[in-house]
């Protein structure tokens, strides 16, 4: 799909016009300059600030970017560490491992030594030299390295001065490094004495064995190399061809090295993810796509690694052969595209009402949201999950009949909403957004977590608006146009996950990686181990939203976005946080709370107790948490687990099991909450009311049943006793018939929802 669309087009031309570093806003379009003498952007209703007030504090303004690359620039990305330092951190590209340094580009693969143990799965960077450094055949250190390009799941790193360095480009299931030199001869530098098992010094291809790895080392028709036998080799390319590629191999066989040899000089220079949505099938279609330029040769073709989450469910040209990774096995595929086709997978807005709770009860319940004090509520993250909080609350009071009680919560919500998608020119504004420049980020003030610094978490703070904000729209559409409100919320979203490559504001899908399939959490991702993503649970908070929010405005684009930035995530939660397929080495703990680029552990960045180590990846619990129902085995496996490390006693956030064991065990979760009596405490961004409403009406319903799905992303089926009860909701402004699989059909009318039992 094509991403510059008319989906961002409602926003004002000023709006748009931000700037890049060092630019006046309007700049950037080729507009004159239009920054507001206030600093105060409307749109809308709403409105932000363009750039910090006095006292706040903001990422760093110094850019690792080569001349002439302009912002917004990609934060929150596998490679990121290269924007934010003179080299980088590693990169865990997978199968590899790549760091930037002083002397060239470092390369490892870390599959031969990827093991686990009760701690997590581990796959990391070595020290030293790792196998071999690709650099210059020259003694001097490299100033720094820059950023040159990149694209969707690629990056071109620069070394040294125009007419003295070269550029190498690398990305996520490439086995390949293509580099560029522009006068020095390449060098490849091996942290011990390198086995030449092919080729000999005047082999235009080599392969060669450095430790437990195999590589080849691809140069052009003509090329010679000395050094052969040493730990270093030097490349000597005929007149006019400075390029050279080299590739971790699979194995050491004469066939594997001439089919990368193949494909070796089709150097990938673009690549770029399209999706699409068809509520028909239930079904979320990816294409991957690889642009490539042949240096030598007409062979087009490139040769990728696809994680589980991706093989699992795609349509592609595999060789049959693989490698290890801490993902685990990524199967290699030929070609320069494909897809993968991945179910919706979705929930409901919210829980069917459970007849056995009165709504007398549920207006008891609910007193403590509606009266919810929130004067010491302050930053992003613990406003967002209050605000989610009541949201849910007030859907949860609409199944009852509390109409009143549902209203005062929705109204508090929308004018919390009202009061942060307002910015002030004054600095001691206790709320609002301010957009940063230089970078091309939507900071929220007061921050949390490294939220304006580091630029971290964003999609965790902001979903948790947009979740809100939904409830809103979801009764009141024209609050949430773009001549209103809708406007601020598309702001919001286009920072997490914008989704035209075109912005002016802001990257292209900021927070969600599309290759690996999840969001990462870290805005600069400077640690030895890569990026990290904790909290799966609050990025599929936000997708669900964006989901949500796309139908509730009749905006199909918007919609989609959600959708596949949902069901995406999906897959991977399923398959690298939980282990639905059982892929984790011998030794690994049963679930992941912490996926990194070059590790996953059983941790947290706050606790070491296993009720947060296991509940940072299930809140907030709300209908689109349902995507949580486990296999059976795996969540009988999951609980039993957590039993034995908690001792049978969860002291914290046992609302969250509650919820998360009713998905498959409801009567389990009912005993525990009955047994719990009336004093218990929620989790922050849960509540009493959203808690015994989901247990009990689960305990009504039973467990869910994939084996049947609709033509519409807001419906779902659950079983009890063989009887199925079908739950349809619609969004829309007319009235809707829902198909399931099965052949049952729901009619719906507008804006309502439909339980039909048989």
């Amino acid at each position: 799909m094509e991403r510059r669309s008319v989906l961002w087009a409602v926003l004002a031309v000023s709006a748009l016009a931000l700037p890049s570093k060092g630019q006046a806003v309007g700049e950037a379009n080729g507009e004159s300059p239009v920054r507001p003498a206030d600093g105060i952007v409307s749109v809308g209703a709403g409105s932000y600030r363009v750039g910090l007030p006095p006292g706040a504090k903001g990422p760093p303004q110094t850019i690792y970017a080569a001349a002439g690359l302009r912002g917004p620039y990609p934060t929150n990305d596998w490679w990121s560490s290269l924007l934010w330092e003179p080299f980088s951190q590693p990169h865990f590209s997978h199968p590899l491992a790549i760091r930037a340094e002083a002397g060239g580009l470092r390369v490892q693969y870390p599959g031969p030594g990827v093991h686990a143990n009760r701690e997590g799965i581990f796959g990391a960077m070595g020290g030293g030299k790792g196998d071999l450094v690709l650099g210059l055949d020259a003694d001097q250190p490299l100033a720094d390295a820059r950023v040159e390009g990149y694209s969707d799941w690629f990056v071109t790193v620069r070394f040294g001065p125009p007419g003295a360095g070269f550029s190498a480009s690398y990305g996520h299931g490439s086995p390949y490094v293509y580099a560029m030199f522009d006068a020095s001869r390449p060098r490849v530098s091996f942290a011990r004495p390198a086995e030449v098992f092919a080729g000999r010094a005047d082999s235009s291809v080599l392969g060669v064995r450095v430790g437990r790895s195999c590589y080849g080392l691809f140069a052009p028709a003509g090329s010679t190399w000395t050094g052969l036998g040493g730990d270093k080799l030097v490349c000597q390319p005929p007149a006019g061809k400075r390029y050279l590629s080299l590739a971790v191999l699979p194995d050491d066989k004469k066939e594997t090295l001439a089919l990368f040899a193949r494909c070796a000089h089709a150097h990938v220079t673009d690549t770029r993810v399209a999706w699409r949505y068809d509520p028909a099938t239930d079904a979320v279609r990816t294409t991957f796509t690889f642009t490539t330029t042949p240096r030598d040769g007409s062979e087009r073709s490139t040769l990728t690694a696809l994680y589980p989450h991706q093989w699992r469910f795609a349509q592609a040209e595999l060789t049959g052969q693989s490698y290890a990774s801490v993902r685990g096995t990524m199967k290699l595929a030929r070609g320069t595209s494909f897809q993968t086709i991945l179910p919706l997978g979705g929930g409901l807005p919210v829980l069917p009402r459970a007849a056995g709770v009165a709504p007398a009860e549920m207006a008891r319940l609910l007193g403590p949201a509606l009266n919810e004090n929130m004067a010491h509520v302050r930053d992003t993250y613990a406003e967002g999950k209050v605000l989610g909080k009541l949201a849910t609350a007030a859907a949860v009071a609409e199944q009852y009949g509390l109409t009143e009680q549902a209203a005062e919560l929705r109204k508090r919500v929308r004018e919390r909403l009202e009061e942060w998608l307002t910015a002030r020119g004054d600095a001691r504004a206790p709320r609002m957004f301010c957009y940063e420049p230089a970078w091309g980020t939507l900071i929220g003030l007061p921050p949390s977590f490294g939220s304006d610094r580091e630029l971290n978490d964003h999609h965790f703070h902001y979903g948790y608006f947009l979740q809100a904000a939904v409830e809103v729209a979801r009764h009141d559409p024209a609050w949430a146009s773009d001549r209103r409100w809708g406007g601020m919320l598309r702001v919001l979203i286009r920072d997490i996950a914008s989704a035209d490559r075109g912005d002016k504001l802001f990257p292209f899908l900021r927070c969600f990686d599309p290759y690996a399939g999840h969001s990462w959490a870290s805005g600069h991702a400077k640690f030895g181990d890569g990026n990290n993503q904790e909290s799966s649970s609050e990025a599929m908070n936000a997708w669900w939203a964006i989901l949500m929010l796309g139908e509730a405005l009749g905006d199909r684009e918007l919609r989609d976005l959600g959708a596949y930035l949902y069901a995406t995530e999906r897959s991977a939660v399923r398959e690298y946080w939980f282990n639905e397929h059982g892929s984790y080495p011998s030794g690994a703990p049963e679930c992941l709370a912490m996926i990194w680029g070059g590790k996953g552990v059983y941790a947290t960045w706050f606790s070491a107790r296993p009720e947060h180590v296991a509940g940072i990846n299930l809140l907030p619990m709300h209908g689109g948490s349902l995507y949580l129902d486990l296999p059976p085995a795996v969540a009988h496996r999951q609980w039993d687990a957590l039993m034995k490390r908690t001792g049978g006693e969860l002291k914290h956030w046992a609302d969250i099991f509650w919820m998360a064991r009713a998905m498959s065990d409801p009567e389990e979760a009912g005993r525990l909450l009955e047994a719990a009596g009336p004093d218990w405490k929620p989790e922050a961004g849960n509540s009493k009311a959203n808690t015994v409403h989901w247990v009990r009406s689960l305990m009504e319903l039973g467990t869910i049943d994939r084996s049947v799905r609709a033509d519409a992303p807001f419906c779902a089926v659950f079983r009890r006793d063989n009887k199925k009860t079908y739950a349809a909701w619609n969004l829309g402004p007319n009235e809707k018939t829902m198909t399931f699989s099965d052949g049952r059909k729901v009619t719906v009318p507008a804006k309502s929802w439909r339980v039909v039992s048989p």
